[in-house]
């Protein structure tokens, strides 16, 4: 079958649109073709500086034939209704009909319409300069005399030539006739700017590929960002370095280049006084180069490694020293700005925060600042609960102090200059201005973990610190009603809700969130805002829920089951997110096994009838049961069973042994099934009935000491 080659060539295509852009290419073409019954059998998109490619093979040479039928008009119908039918299916006379009988609701007219499949470069052929003219670019422009006229072609950058070939893979291919705005597709494209700027004829992908490279084009992205990686790794080990990878530059770097070399510069080593993360971020930010270190010191060293569009005559010597005058000139920067930070101390700029609003609705950051300060030091007993005395007075003013000062480097001319090392630079500062060693790690700290792969803290000022900042923020935009909404999250509440989680469960920590949140709600009003918020009671259990559902995220994506998640906190008052994991776990591991199952099944059996029976009735069966209506042993033995079981697991749970709790439940197992078994639950005699629904009851409650198995899924 067919295969379908298209390249738009343009000027230079922002590198941050270049993914997205192929994809959507991808997309929009694929999607056309299979809406108009050409379905194809792959296809892969392609993006450089200047070009977006694309191949689609396996396409039909023609569209299927189409047979429709058309429901017209009842036989005798007004003749208005009868034209229109005859128009509407292009039917000459009502011969051309045939006649659908129905004896209930009359004889009525069905046409038989058949619609001849086109060839499929004649359906391309349209469908094309659709595309090209709808793209939906981030950004676009108009150029040329064309541009003041109506309807003038919008793309990214001037778009100079269109390839669009289809063809049998044994023949040479048709050129798909179209043009867009004056430029007429072909199969002539051009390689790289410099290197080999003469036109071309390309027949197919396989020799279009293969033509470009010839030309100095690496087309694929993928096969760019390779070699760089290769030749840098392998150019710094030849100098005695080691590359410091780095993903997002190399995404970057991949789109600005289409034929990559990779050459090696330098600068003094005076700058190696500046800390190694502000080097990189100059380098980085300012010429899109990669840093080395010396293995020897496990250090930067004073090298880079930049990433050419050209082999140039020289090597690349002038290449090189064009970028080490930048470079050069970048760093003398940065390095005049941690001089002016270090005159400084990091308490000394916190005056500044009376004037700055963090939320027109939270007040300034001062007032936040005061807020977190207050919190971490309720928070760091929690997390050292051993800690007496000194000790514990000690952990309270350290995560106090760390508190203070975390936000400090925010008004440092470094930070100011390199946003995405803030709290780092922190961290620096306060080792040189004589901190104590947790409270400067705790100021680097308080922002992680940040993502999903990102460090959780250890130290326990970090932990508290970075608690009271997350936990501060939920607050306050909880208060203020700023909930994240569907795909929306302008705060990053849900990141700031599953750092707390990681925060907590991956350190193992005792911290009960409801109390926390009413605290950080009591200091919302006495130290940050005079705006209304929400109920200040309903907040922590409003908070909680949210809480819950980030947790099922988490739990789910380490493979756990979402609805143990809601079997636990449907208990109330789960605010112990570490407790709360344990006993998810232990369920977990508990209905894998016969046991589990049955008394899952036997519980639902018994929650079921009594959901029936309750609404039947409105009233709970709540209350003892009496043992003198009990007429069949398996009741007095599920009765027995039931307080055995009820006392072993509440015992468990209190000392946190949920897998000697679910060990204990799964006693019961055996008397709820004979229970069934032998047992009519709605006896004639009304006592006994309602004695039964009591025992049932009674199943109920006594499972919901280590969970409510009525959220459980089958």
């Amino acid at each position: 079958m067919p295969d379908l080659l298209l390249e738009l060539f343009s000027e230079e295509i922002p590198a941050r649109m270049q993914a997205k852009a192929a994809d959507d290419l991808r997309k929009m073409v694929t999607d056309k073709l299979v809406a108009e019954g050409l379905v194809y059998e792959g296809a892969k998109a392609f993006a450089t500086p200047r070009r977006l490619a694309l191949t689609v093979h396996g396409i039909p040479a023609r569209q299927p034939d189409l047979k429709d039928e058309r429901k017209g008009p009842k036989v005798g119908a007004p003749d208005a209704a009868v034209q229109g039918f005859l128009k509407a299916t292009g039917l000459k006379s009502l011969d051309e009909a045939k006649i659908q009988k129905d004896p209930k609701k009359g004889d009525f007219y069905i046409a038989l319409i058949e619609k001849t499949g086109r060839p499929a470069i004649d359906v391309i052929a349209e469908i094309l300069p659709v595309i090209v003219r709808t793209f939906p670019w981030p950004k676009s422009m108009r150029w040329g005399e064309r541009s003041a006229k109506p309807g003038a072609l919008q793309w990214v950058r001037p778009l100079h030539s269109i390839i669009a070939t289809f063809g049998m893979e044994t023949e040479d291919p048709d050129v798909v006739a179209f043009d867009v705005a004056g430029i007429e597709a072909g199969q002539v494209t051009r390689g790289h700017r410099f290197m080999a700027p003469a036109e071309f004829s390309v027949r197919r992908f396989e020799d279009y590929e293969a033509k470009l490279f010839d030309a100095k084009v690496v087309l694929d992205s993928q096969r760019r960002k390779d070699i760089i990686l290769a030749d840098a790794k392998e150019l710094a080990f030849a100098q005695g370095y080691e590359l410091v990878e780095d993903q997002v530059l190399l995404d970057e770097v991949s789109g600005l280049v289409e034929w990559p070399v990779v050459l090696m510069g330098s600068f003094d080593e005076d700058f190696l006084s500046i800390p190694g993360e502000v080097i990189r971020a100059t380098i980085r930010n300012n010429q899109k180069c990669f840093v080395v270190n010396d293995p020897k010191t496990g250090k930067l060293a004073n090298r880079f490694i930049l990433v050419a569009n050209i082999e140039a005559s020289d090597g690349g010597k002038a290449i090189v020293a064009g970028n080490e005058r930048v470079i050069r000139a970048r760093l003398s920067d940065a390095k005049f700005f941690y001089d002016t930070d270090l005159k400084t101390k990091l308490e000394d700029r916190l005056p500044k925060f009376e004037q700055i609003v963090f939320h027109e609705k939270l007040g300034t950051q001062a007032e936040r600042i005061a807020r977190i300060e207050r919190l971490a030091a309720e928070i760091a007993p929690l997390v050292v609960p051993t800690a007496q005395g000194a000790e514990k007075e000690k952990l309270v003013e350290k995560a106090k102090r760390a508190a203070r000062l975390a936000k400090a480097d925010l008004l440092t001319e470094v930070v100011g200059e390199f946003p995405e090392v803030q709290g780092l630079m922190g961290k620096y500062y306060a080792q040189t201005q004589g901190e104590d060693a947790s409270v400067a790690q705790a100021i680097e700290d308080h922002y992680k973990p940040q993502g999903p792969n990102d460090r959780v803290p250890s130290d326990p000022v970090a932990i508290a610190v970075a608690l009271a900042d997350k936990i501060d923020t939920l607050v306050g935009f909880w208060a203020i009603d700023e909930k994240p909404t569907g795909s929306k999250d302008p705060y990053a509440l849900r990141r700031a809700a599953l750092g707390v989680i990681r925060l907590v469960v991956e350190n193992e920590k005792r911290v009960g969130l409801q109390q926390r949140f009413a605290f950080a709600a009591e200091e919302l009003l006495s130290v940050g805002t005079s705006h209304p918020i929400m109920d200040r009671n309903k907040l922590p259990f409003d908070l909680l829920s949210f809480f819950a559902d980030r947790l099922k995220v988490q739990l789910r994506d380490q493979g756990a089951r979402h609805d143990l998640v809601d079997a636990v906190f449907a208990l109330g008052g789960q605010d112990d997110l570490l407790m709360v994991v344990r006993r998810v776990e232990a369920l977990g591991k508990f209905l894998d096994t016969d046991d589990g199952k049955n008394l899952l099944a036997g519980t639902k059996r018994a929650s079921n009838i009594l959901a029936i029976e309750e609404k039947k009735d409105k009233r709970a069966f709540d209350g003892a049961p009496d043992a003198s209506l009990y007429k069949d042993d398996t009741e007095a033995a599920l009765a027995f069973m039931i307080a055995a079981v009820k006392s072993e697991a509440s015992i468990a749970v209190a000392n946190e042994d949920f897998t000697f709790a679910m060990s204990a439940m799964a006693k019961l197992r055996p008397a709820v099934d004979a229970f069934f078994d032998k047992v009519k639950v709605n006896d004639d005699d009304p006592k006994v009935r309602e004695n039964r629904l009591k025992l049932l009851n009674e199943i109920r409650a006594a499972t919901r000491a280590v969970a409510d198995f009525s959220k459980i899924q089958d």
